[in-house]
């Protein structure tokens, strides 16, 4: 019998597609467009399942080979390194869908391409960097990896490895009411900073899919983004899959309101570009259901689910499900954690380490003993998208393979007493209560007021069971963390716990069990004595030895992770006490930091602090390594360290350039700079050249290893234009390249930048524009430690006047705005949020016009002003009267120009709160 042409792999992909779609039924179609999409068994269609997680390693399915978190695998400035890891976990994945389809699906949800704007969002560990640029670049190395793009060749494979999916588009940096915040993003922000994270890796066609995010972006839900079809499926060599997050569809009418019914919102969501409802898991029923009725209702035409099951089956051809055979049909069990890969762990986890300080202490020499100290000493840490590790070799593990150490996890041991009796944990690990004999506890400090308890007698940490308190889990876990508590003070010295999940208290029922109570004034009142002081034992444990390594940072699921934003950037008080001591008892101390974020701590005089975020399962191995001097510390910080929360603007903040965030606007002085990063040697810089020839700026410099060991350099080059109509970055990266020299080896680094690539979203004409404008080329270290420049002059267009009309959206500045939807379908407009109110176009041309058009609205009427030059001062040109109307009502209401003749800069007041305008256009009188 003659195979049908879908199933003939010679056919063009576009006509194997057409072929199955002719062949569907509209019931059948619909079936395609959830994420557990139904088999059409008349035609021999399987049944096919979009995400299996794969951010650092394959995640949830079982043991697999963790690598470090991905904001450490970015900090190595690798990108063969982060390929090989897409690589690896690309293959993990093919062998556990080889054993499971159904478990396994080859839809991969990675990398998260994010920019870490703020490093306060709970998901920073997800990201690479708060560079757009350095974002894509890595991103596009993974998902290469992930898909198998022939890294020699620069091709797309003819059949995927796996198809990487991009989280999550678009604006997306808070967990605190993510469901329902709006990202203002303005037209440069947009364009500048938020799409470029995107471009790279669905341009070179390794990312096959993207996720829209929970939030709004200037007041639209992110999953009826118009983005997706205007920018993303235009960047998008081929068909582009676009798959929501779970239980997003469901948001768009509640908590969003943004339709009143589902078959309605679920309309809109297709034909903004969604092809796959990641809803209800795998109960596919009332996703479909509301589909139907959309159909029915005429709010969805077949077309348009033509349009989104092409996407769908797009990808499958692609993964090769309709041939005979593919190229990784072979992969099997003997891929997972194999030895290639855990060599591969340890090698990205040793490169990933990022020296933040050293007064030579490091690389340790002549030590035979060493103080593992603190609470990650002996311990490694899952976070929500690890894998489960086979094998976990700690910073106490490594280091003892090296020499004798001595470790103390520096916790305080405490009892806790009610006023009816000391409380006593179930030896069985079953419900903590009032007993006879006090109970031993340690208690553990993550940082953010968040506490957890482990018993000494079960060394199971305490959790809630139900509205039980038991003693029975191995450390704070799952999607809802039970094992954290917060402490209350009340009178006399005495304490009430609080459980985080919850908000519920700790009380006692009748029989003397812990349990949880709603009312704060049920609360048991609890005397908390320390029987052993961690901060004690750690610095007499440190005076004992040759050098002392503070182990110190987050736990990943505990204050800081998806749904919970931090709200400090300061090491848990508790670490930071032991941290003070040990470096008072012993002047040879090393700070390691382990988090997914930065940290900021009070003890300024330490000898050395290393960096890396949670490392896999290698990590003692890589820490040994790096401390002993094996290897040369190689990785750099791809985000700010700033010194405090106090030096960011809020965390809802978007607009980077108007609040001068991230190292391309910060105009402090950092902890830690972006780019920084030192080594066990030193470098020089010289012979800056510059040229610039055929749209394309050259450049290049020489780099010496100054030291006596061999070393690493990522050499990173900036750019900044220095003048402008607008606003520009004080530095921008550009380029790095990372080299590896011997003791006076020099090597020439070079940049080749598109001319092209210098030029900024101009928001008078919607377009990027290259200004006739001076810049400088920066070559150094990091973001500060620039060794050499030279200016250039680049040859491009000057800005000409605006003569409307002007989008509201498209202004040059503004105060108490808020971008919002101009349509449920389309366009961005502005609202004002208070009196007073305003956004300023620039260098408007009013020269003939003698009125003008103002298209607005408002729920409750208002008044808006142009002004001529200052926003309180500036003479009025006119006033425009607005009409009460339905929110997406507008009006186009008439004014006359007084006195407004040659070019102006033009501010646009609001004389009211809620205000909203689409625009403003001008003519010349009758």
């Amino acid at each position: 019998m003659q195979q049908p042409p879908f199933r003939d792999p010679a056919v063009p992909l576009p006509d194997r597609i057409d072929d199955v779609l002719r062949r569907l039924t509209l019931e059948e179609k619909v079936g395609l467009l959830h994420q557990y999409q139904a088999p059409v068994e008349r035609l021999g269609i399987g049944a096919f399942r979009t995400g299996t997680e794969a951010l650092h390693g394959l995640a949830w399915l079982g043991p697999a080979t963790v690598f470090p978190q991905a904001v450490g695998l970015a900090s190595t400035w690798d990108r063969d390194l982060v390929r090989r890891v897409g690589e690896a976990t690309g293959n993990e994945v093919l062998a556990f869908h080889h054993k499971d389809p159904a478990g396994a699906g080859l839809n991969v949800w990675a990398p998260v391409v994010n920019p870490l704007r703020d490093p306060r969002w709970g998901r920073n560990e997800e990201g690479y960097s708060e560079d757009p640029w350095l974002t894509s670049v890595l991103a596009a190395a993974y998902a290469r990896g992930l898909c198998g793009l022939d890294r020699h060749r620069g091709s797309a494979p003819a059949i995927l490895r796996t198809a990487p999916t991009l989280k999550h588009f678009l604006g997306y940096n808070n967990e605190t009411d993510r469901c329902t915040t709006s990202s203002n993003l303005p037209p440069r922000v947009l364009h500048e900073y938020e799409l470029p994270a995107f471009r790279a890796p669905i341009e070179e066609g390794v990312a096959v899919a993207v996720m829209p995010s929970y939030n709004l972006v200037n007041g639209r839900p992110a999953h009826l983004s118009p983005l997706i079809g205007q920018v993303l499926r235009a960047w998008a060599p081929d068909d582009l899959l676009v798959v929501s997050d779970a239980y997003a569809p469901g948001n768009l009418i509640a908590p969003q309101a943004y339709h009143d019914t589902l078959p309605e919102a679920y309309a809109h969501a297709v034909k903004a570009g969604l092809d796959s409802f990641t809803q209800d898991d795998d109960r596919a029923e009332a996703t479909l259901g509301h589909l139907r009725a959309a159909l029915a209702q005429g709010l969805l035409a077949e077309a348009d689910v033509d349009a989104a099951v092409r996407h769908a089956l797009s990808i499958r051809f692609r993964l090769g499900e309709f041939d005979p055979a593919t190229p990784y049909d072979d992969v099997n069990d003997n891929v997972v954690n194999c030895p290639e890969h855990q060599a591969l762990a340890r090698e990205a986890a040793r490169r990933s380490f990022v020296l933040l300080a050293n007064d030579g202490l490091l690389p340790l020499r002549d030590v035979t003993r060493i103080a593992v100290i603190g609470q990650l000493g002996d311990a490694l840490m899952e976070d929500w998208y690890s894998g489960t590790l086979p094998y976990a070799v700690t910073a106490r593990a490594g280091l003892a393979e090296r020499c004798e150490t001595v470790f103390c996890e520096a916790v305080d041991r405490v009892t806790l007493t009610a006023e009816s009796g000391p409380i006593a944990a179930d030896p069985a690990g079953g419900p903590l209560g009032v007993g006879e004999r006090a109970g031993l506890f340690d208690l553990f400090d993550w940082g953010g007021g968040a506490y957890a308890l482990r018993s000494v007698t079960t060394g199971r940490f305490v959790s809630v069971d139900g509205v039980t308190l038991v003693n029975d889990q191995p450390g704070p876990n799952g999607w809802e963390v039970r094992q954290t508590f917060r402490m209350e003070e009340r009178p006399r010295g005495t304490l009430a716990l609080r459980h985080i999940s919850t908000g519920c208290y700790v009380g006692a029922a009748d029989d003397g069990v812990l349990c949880l109570v709603d009312d704060a004034d049920q609360a048991v009142w609890l005397a908390m004595d320390v029987v052993r002081s961690g901060t004690e034992e750690a610095a007499r444990l440190a005076g004992q030895a040759d050098v002392a390594v503070v182990v110190a940072g987050d736990h990943p699921l505990v204050n800081g992770r998806e749904t919970e934003d931090r709200m400090t950037l300061a090491l848990a008080p508790a670490q930071d006490a032991v941290v003070r001591a040990v470096r008072a008892a012993n002047p040879r101390t090393v700070l390691v930091l382990t988090s997914g974020y930065p940290l900021t701590w009070t003890a300024r005089d330490l000898p050395a602090v290393l960096w890396s975020a949670h490392g896999g399962q290698e990590y003692g191995h890589a820490l040994a390594e790096v401390l002993f001097g094996d290897a040369d510390p190689e990785g750099r910080l791809t985000q700010t360290w700033y010194r405090s929360e106090q030096e960011l603007p809020d965390l809802l903040d978007y607009d980077i350039i108007a609040s001068d965030a991230t190292y391309q606007y910060f105009r402090g002085v950092p902890l830690h700079p972006f780019g920084h990063g030192l080594s066990y040697t030193t470098f020089d810089y010289a012979g800056l050249r510059v040229r610039l020839a055929d749209d394309v700026l050259e450049a290049e410099a020489t780099v010496t290893n100054t030291g006596a060991r061999p070393g690493v350099e990522v050499v990173q080059f900036y750019t900044h234009q220095q003048r402008s109509r607008v606003k520009q970055p004080l530095r921008r990266l550009r380029g790095f390249e990372k080299v590896r020299l011997e003791p006076g080896e020099s090597r020439t680094v070079t940049l080749r930048l598109p001319v092209a690539e210098l030029a900024f979203w101009d928001v008078t004409r919607s377009r990027f524009v290259v200004e006739h404008a001076p810049h400088q080329l920066m070559v150094g270290r990091s973001a500060t430690d620039l060794r050499l420049s030279a200016r250039f002059e680049v040859a491009g267009e000057s800005v000409p006047p605006q003569r409307g009309p002007l989008r509201a959206s498209c202004h040059d500045e503004y105060d108490a705005i808020t971008f919002v939807d101009e349509t449920r379908v389309d366009g961005d407009a502005v609202r004002s949020d208070a009196e007073g109110a305003w956004i300023l176009f620039r260098q408007v041309d009013l020269t003939g016009r003698t009125r003008c058009v103002a298209r607005a609205g408002s729920t409750e009427g208002g008044v808006i002003t142009l002004r001529r030059g200052d926003p309180l001062y500036g003479p009025p040109l006119a006033t425009f009267p607005v009409p009460r109307t339905a929110r997406y009502g507008y009006h186009s209401v008439e004014a006359w120009l007084e006195d407004a003749g040659g070019v102006q800069d033009l501010y646009v007041v609001f004389e009211n709160e809620g205000v909203t305008l689409a625009g403003i256009d001008f003519g010349a009188g009758a």
